[in-house]
């Protein structure tokens, strides 16, 4: 018994592609950029100075909500968080993660009691601060104002759980003068 196969069409000019069907992929990936983009970047606005000269009030930047489930949380860190007593959502700095012992003595923060570098820091509006903040409980961090006089961190509402922690601020978008990556 003979095999037999199915014919073959001879190669021609393709089928152009339907306006609808280019409608709903268009729509489709639409969805899907907005859907993630939901999860996975948010564009929030920053609502105090207490971060100057880093970001300041009234900026848009984006938040990334995934990457830190990934690589967690590090020092230096600008992050989204919940405030504490329930009034919204604050921006601030890790300055500290779980197990470390930290204060700030005249100005400076020293975690472990080895000083810490912080460039984004105006010397003139530290000097002359200390606080006492101790050891950092597991599952917590403690996050500081980049601009520290009467700003609200974990100096007035100590260490704040990581599931308080909203995601990483990776850029400044808005005003256009400001964006690129937050240091």
């Amino acid at each position: 018994m003979a095999a037999t196969t199915a014919p073959v069409r001879p190669a021609g000019p393709r089928r152009p592609v339907r306006r609808g069907r280019r409608l709903v992929d268009a729509a489709l990936l639409l969805a899907l950029v907005l859907l993630v983009g939901r999860f996975a970047l948010e564009p929030v606005l920053v609502p105090t100075s207490s971060m100057e000269p880093t970001l300041h009030a009234g900026s848009h930047v984006l938040v990334d909500h995934v990457g830190p489930l990934v690589r967690g949380y590090g020092r230096g860190d600008v992050v989204l968080l919940d405030a504490p007593d329930g009034s919204g959502l604050l921006v601030k700095r890790v300055a500290a993660v779980g197990g470390e012992d930290v204060a700030i003595l005249d100005g400076v923060l020293s975690v472990d009691g080895i000083p810490v570098d912080e460039p984004w820091v105006d010397p003139g509006d530290v000097d002359s601060v200390y606080a006492e903040l101790g050891r950092v409980p597991a599952g917590h961090v403690v996050v500081l104002a980049d601009h520290r006089p009467d700003a609200r961190d974990s100096r007035s509402f100590g260490p704040v759980a990581l599931d308080a922690l909203h995601g990483r601020v990776v850029a400044t978008v808005w005003p256009l003068g400001d964006a690129g990556g937050t240091p």
